[in-house]
């Protein structure tokens, strides 16, 4: 396989996955500009991602075009810090990835900072040392990192961030990325990972092994619907957010809040009950709650 080759390849396997995400990331209504601009920036986040859960292509390409040796091919945050040196090149420089390659041209257009890129970054290299959240607060500290900035990038694309649309924007994300929590639970557990917050845990009595089981018992049950509640009203405090812009991104703003509110109705349809597996929405739950947020309704 030609460098080329390779290449390709490391970019279609990561910017694939953006047709499974509970939001969309660049839609065909969106001016083509702005679709490579927000791709650039998801295969960004995507790939970090990927490198903290472990998700990268077999083979090692990734941690070979990043100059990292074979022994550390599976070195996460070797893996991270790599890449981190390889982000810092799209801002002086000439950067290995391809898919940094491709973010380079969007910084420069757009003006983009490090800091959400970093902050992304330092959200996945903390997921390799906190596997367990303390309080609700400690939680959103990390959305801080593994969310929020997605949104500010989004905004600073299309050159609409001002402070109050930042604030939204942080509900909203962060809302979103409880949800993920809320449906993964079983997933990141495997990974020895718990976003459900300790205190909340202890709350609802929630035991750790109760978290393994095929199917949830009442007091899971009843703390994923607390937790789930939690996520609504970020996506309602957030919610304005939409209506503060106008035309196509009045259309793909609103996409994100009804993704997770869709989401949110998904898991309250399974009972609570995210054990056997994430629960999703259909397409006509997530076309009615679009309709929904585009008429500022809650």
């Amino acid at each position: 396989m030609t460098g080329t080759d390779t290449a390709t390849a490391l970019e279609r396997a990561t910017l694939d996955k953006a047709a499974r995400e509970n939001f969309p990331v660049a839609p065909f209504f969106l001016p083509r500009a702005w679709r490579t601009d927000l791709m650039a920036v998801y295969g960004f986040a995507r790939l970090v991602d990927d490198i903290g859960d472990g998700d990268l292509a077999s083979g090692g390409a990734d941690a070979r075009v990043l100059g990292v040796p074979p022994e550390r091919a599976d070195d996460r945050l070797a893996l991270l810090d790599a890449f981190e040196a390889d982000l810092r090149r799209v801002f002086d420089g000439t950067p290995h990835h391809p898919l940094l390659r491709r973010l380079q041209p969007t910084v420069r257009r757009r003006g983009l900072t490090p800091e959400p890129f970093l902050g992304l970054i330092a959200a996945n290299r903390q997921d390799q040392l906190v596997t367990r959240y303390e309080t609700y607060d400690d939680l959103r500290a990390y959305c801080e990192l593994s969310a929020n900035p997605v949104g500010r990038l989004v905004l600073a694309v299309t050159g609409t961030e001002t402070p109050e649309r930042i604030r939204r924007s942080d509900a909203v994300c962060t809302g979103l990325q409880i949800v993920e929590h809320l449906q993964d639970v079983a997933e990141d557990l495997g990974r020895d990972r718990i976003y459900l917050p300790a205190q909340d845990m202890k709350r609802f009595h929630v035991q750790e092994s109760d978290l393994a089981a095929p199917s949830a018992g009442a007091s899971v049950r009843a703390l994923v619907a607390f937790e789930a509640r939690r996520a609504h009203d970020l996506l309602n405090e957030g919610a304005p957010l939409v209506g503060s812009v106008h035309g196509r991104l009045k259309l793909l703003l609103a996409g994100f809040v009804a993704g997770g509110k869709a989401a949110v109705r998904a898991i309250a349809a399974a009972d609570f009950d995210v054990l056997p597996g994430p629960p999703k929405p259909g397409k006509l739950q997530l076309l009615r709650e679009a309709g929904t947020t585009l008429r500022g309704e809650g």
